[in-house]
């Protein structure tokens, strides 16, 4: 027997090694000779640094850059020195979770610290990044992080754009002082919107009101990324920002396509594909995965559906394991999820539930009675 267990994070309670663990920990209770094996896994959104970093043997550094409004945050990164890859997510610099509702201001909100963790990861040898932009406070069309690079986005009056109110200020763009190893990098952005750069579905019309923009400012915000993206063009002809996922991050997105050697996918697939999850699930009898709440939206870009969907490519049996589960999860059975199970024992509160052994407990125990079907049926 052999199994492969990639459980994403519950969020707040377990990562996803320390829930693949306690997986693991309930099958060899029914099966002491399997082969199992534990992957991390993540969708490229939020844990992305913390799951995949010790998964593929790195270590977790921590960048002390500005952050949205100013001041500092601490964002931590992953660096896999083997690899020469940099793991970063776009929210432990520039995050809306690191302003209080009531200063978000995506005028202001600048991207610059993203580009400052970049830059210490390509000091220290990176020349591959796996990025997540999820998250962001910013609608400054990346120009923050372009400005950590090097980059110098010159006003009418002779002065330096520094966020997104001066966007639709910028009359030329130099690139004398930019970083020069930047151009040996790649990124891969795992980007699972399909939102342009501007219009009635871009970047500032859809995301700006969550981030504090009134009618106006999304206004202003939209006609400042579509002149960013026309000076753009002047430098490099073929940015484009009706690609689909332009608009993600506001407008990083952009930026990565058409000042980088990067491109735009959809952050399981990058993830699949930096584990290597393929070549073990085509050897796998079972594959367990999971994620700390199934739901609609689970089959909607989620770690554990793209896990099923890969697993089904090889016509293997896929068990998923969660803290709950609602009525529209069995969407997820015709996703390529067989069965799933909720790893609740027993009436407690949320805050019980999320209690880090309790939970490792109640994984280890569903996952066993789940094995103990399976041996049943062998």
């Amino acid at each position: 027997m052999k199994i492969v267990i990639a459980i994403d994070s519950f969020k707040g309670c377990m990562t996803s090694l320390e829930a693949g663990r306690a997986a693991e920990e309930g099958a060899r209770r029914v099966f002491p000779d399997a082969e199992i094996l534990v992957r991390p896994m993540a969708d490229g959104g939020e844990g992305t640094v913390e799951a995949l970093t010790p998964g593929l043997g790195g270590v977790i550094h921590t960048a002390k850059v500005r952050g949205p409004l100013g001041g500092s945050v601490d964002c931590r990164y992953g660096i896999v020195e083997r690899e020469k890859l940099g793991i970063i997510e776009m929210a432990g610099a520039a995050g809306i979770t690191l302003i209080r509702s009531e200063e978000r201001n995506p005028m202001a909100a600048s991207t610059y610290g993203v580009g400052q963790v970049i830059l210490e990861a390509v000091k220290a040898g990176c020349r591959r990044f796996l990025m997540g932009i999820g998250g962001s406070a910013t609608n400054d069309g990346g120009l923050g992080m372009l400005r950590a690079f090097g980059y110098e986005f010159v006003c009418g009056d002779g002065s330096l754009a520094q966020e997104a109110s001066d966007l639709d200020r910028i009359v030329e763009v130099r690139r004398e002082k930019v970083f020069p190893e930047l151009e040996d990098c790649t990124f891969r952005v795992a980007c699972d919107v399909t939102n342009p750069l501007c219009g009635p579905v871009g970047a500032s019309a859809v995301f700006g009101p969550q981030k504090g923009a009134t009618p106006e400012m999304v206004r202003r915000l939209d006609l400042g990324l579509a002149h960013f993206a026309e000076v753009t063009r002047q430098l490099y002809p073929g940015a484009d920002a009706a690609v689909p996922g332009t608009g993600a991050a506001g407008g990083l997105g952009f930026a990565f396509l058409a000042y980088t050697n990067g491109v735009l996918e959809p952050g399981i697939q990058i993830v699949l594909e930096e584990i290597g999850l393929e070549n073990d699930i085509a050897r796998a009898d079972v594959v367990i995965t999971g994620e700390g709440r199934l739901d609609g939206q689970s089959v909607m870009g989620k770690a554990p559906v793209g896990v099923a969907r890969l697993a089904k490519k090889y016509g293997k049996k896929v068990l998923a394991f969660s803290g709950s589960v609602t009525e529209e999860a069995r969407a997820c059975n015709e996703a390529g999820i067989d069965a799933y199970f909720p790893i609740l024992r027993e009436v407690v509160t949320l805050e019980e539930a999320m209690e880090k052994e309790r939970a490792r407990k109640n994984m280890g125990d569903a996952v066993e009675q789940a094995m103990r079907l399976l041996l049943c049926n062998a």
